[in-house]
């Protein structure tokens, strides 16, 4: 964690009804000083999908060799690595190489789709990893739910995923760019 990371505070209740997975999370997220405040939410969007007692946050965009989100097992093996953004090819190879599976959620847009144009016939051909598209403008209205101190509640039903603060609601569907092989 860099020293200039602005720190916040996330009451996020998480009702999963695709997993059966009903749990209160209290999370300290550190965001990094050249990191937005839409990919931020994004790494919380995907802390949501795959929520678990092993997930967290790695050290975020200033630590190159780390997951943005992941899953250890006790004698420190990777079972998930996840990834927010745009990743270049050989971070994701490596993240397949650690890692038991590996999941991108990939945001912003045109550059989103002009990246997975680039990249997906490589990506393609890796068993492990799938690779999510977020709604552009889905990623936009969880950037105006970021107060330093914060309660959602999250509701994944049939795909559908619902945010809410009491005051704004964003509901969204990820598209799914390569699914489990």
């Amino acid at each position: 964690m860099a020293t200039n990371s602005t720190i916040f505070k996330i009451d996020l209740q998480i009702a999963d009804l695709d997993r059966h997975y009903y749990h209160d999370h209290f999370l300290t997220v550190a965001r990094h000083p050249s990191e937005t405040d839409e990919r931020m939410m994004v790494r919380v969007l995907a802390f949501a999908c795959h929520a678990s007692e092993q997930l967290g946050f790695g050290k975020g965009l200033s630590t190159e060799d780390e997951a943005d989100l992941w899953a250890k097992t006790l004698t420190d093996e990777i079972n998930v690595w996840i990834g927010v953004g745009l990743p270049d090819e050989k971070h994701i190879r490596r993240a397949c190489g650690r890692s038991r599976q590996v999941f991108i959620y990939a945001y912003g847009g045109n550059m989103a789709e002009n990246w997975w144009h680039q990249n997906q016939k490589h990506l393609k051909q890796l068993d492990k990893i799938v690779v999510y598209l977020v709604p552009e403008q889905a990623s936009k209205d969880l950037a105006d739910l970021v107060q330093r101190t914060m309660q959602i509640q999250c509701t994944i039903h049939d795909g559908e995923i619902m945010f809410t603060d009491g005051k704004m609601t964003v509901q969204l569907a990820l598209q799914t760019l390569k699914p489990a092989s």
